[in-house]
């Protein structure tokens, strides 16, 4: 589900247009945006938590090269999501035949993508 999609479930579900419904959405991320860039944690109940965590300065190496660089410091923002949500999605069946692959017949390869 992107974006638009979301707006347009909000939309449906609350006798609201499509474009108040972006507006809504918009709003939320804006406002989730925001709060983790001055370093504050986003708890929505029933949801999950948003939370920035600093990673360190550190050496890598780039893959081209094989040389050794300098990776800067930076923030991350996380996600963990709420009990129920993980409950719920660990109950779920996979819909659309989205699981995981069959097995190839004996004696014939699997097929590429």
């Amino acid at each position: 589900m992107n974006t638009a999609e979301l707006a347009d479930r909000i939309a449906a579900d609350h006798d609201l247009t499509k474009v108040q419904a972006r507006q809504l959405v918009d709003a939320v991320v804006a406002a989730i945006t925001e709060a983790a860039a001055a370093g504050d944690e986003v708890a929505l109940n029933g949801f999950g938590r948003f939370k920035v965590t600093e990673r360190a300065a550190r050496q890598g190496r780039n893959p081209a090269t094989g040389e050794t660089i300098q990776i800067a410091a930076s923030r991350k923002l996380g996600f963990s999501a709420a009990k129920s949500v993980r409950d719920q999605l660990n109950a779920a069946k996979p819909a659309g035949g989205k699981g995981k692959a069959k097995p190839a017949a004996k004696g014939k390869p699997a097929a590429r993508r």
